[in-house]
């Protein structure tokens, strides 16, 4: 395996992966706060919006008016989800910074969520990413569904590789591997990583993983050994794909920069911050979060406060 990486950006996805399978509609304001405290935490890199069909995602609705109130930064990269050449035009038209294209691995989720086969999103990725890039906006593309598909089951590593060779031939910014539906194991993230570091060079490759079956921070751990250079997270751990049975919680921002500061390698990211946020979030939603750490603290200092306690 390649040596740990000792920084690894963390790419907040909760404004769009997150918020979009929670089933309350947060105002626009709120979508802009919750951002805004991202940023303070240290996130650099998020996903915002998705600009996809108002009646199949309704909690993105407003993705023109959240753009349109971002904070003006230099140092922050916006990502919009787009699944097809009208959610681009909205995006490039909204002025995002970057795009991100999803490609399913198997046919059958690819139809339910995207309403074409694989081969039909290949085609639209490549011609989008070539308008993205005369238009100077970032394209990155996401495998999605390669370890797993919730209709077809196991997705063999061929299939994988061969939409990876498809894909690649744009050139995007960088190639992500999700696990979609939370069924992916760490050897699974070694030898995919591994295998498909031989086929696309120097690369970055992206990594977002899904906790359904409690895998999901054994995975990010994998990725990062295996040399993945971002990693996909919600803070809170909220969110998950709305078309997917079963498809829980995303990873939480809370959870993976806790393991990762306690492991050595730097994110950048204020975990108090990102705690804090979570606790914010609770409100806003009116419930819990997934997350485990705004529950049991944050070691070192939840000791002090036990032992100030005791």
């Amino acid at each position: 395996m390649t040596t740990q990486a000792k920084r690894v950006s963390i790419i907040e996805v909760g404004p769009r992966d997150g918020l979009q399978s929670e089933p309350e509609i947060l105002s626009t304001e709120t979508k802009l706060a919750f951002i805004e405290r991202a940023i303070d935490a240290g996130i650099r890199r998020m996903e915002v919006s998705s600009f996809v069909h108002p009646k199949r995602v309704p909690q993105m609705a407003d993705a023109e008016a959240v753009i349109a109130g971002l904070p003006q930064r230099d140092d922050v990269i916006y990502i919009g989800l787009v699944l097809n050449r009208k959610g681009f035009d909205r995006a490039r038209d909204a002025g995002i910074d970057e795009i991100g294209m999803a490609v399913v691995a198997s046919d059958t989720y690819n139809q339910r969520n995207q309403g074409v086969p694989t081969s039909e999103s290949i085609k639209a990725w490549l011609d989008i990413a070539r308008d993205a890039k005369a238009a100077g906006i970032r394209a990155n593309v996401m495998v999605s569904s390669a370890f797993g598909c919730p209709f077809e089951g196991e997705v063999p590593l061929a299939r994988v590789l061969e939409i990876v060779d498809q894909v690649m031939e744009a050139q995007p910014v960088e190639l992500g591997l999700a696990d979609s539906i939370g069924v992916g194991v760490p050897a699974q993230v070694d030898e995919m990583i591994a295998a498909v570091r031989e086929r696309i060079g120097g690369t970055p490759i992206r990594c977002h993983f899904h906790n359904t079956r409690n895998t999901g921070l054994a995975n990010a751990q994998a990725a990062v050994t295996a040399g993945a250079s971002s990693i996909d997270a919600s803070i809170g751990g909220i969110g998950g794909c709305p078309f997917a049975p079963a498809a829980t919680g995303n990873i939480p921002t809370d959870d993976l920069v806790y393991m990762l500061q306690r492991s050595g390698v730097e994110t950048g990211v204020d975990l108090e911050k990102i705690v804090a946020t979570s606790a914010w979030l609770q409100e806003q939603l009116g419930r819990s979060v997934p997350a485990m750490l705004p529950k049991a603290g944050i070691f070192p200092q939840v000791a002090e406060q036990y032992r100030e306690a005791s």
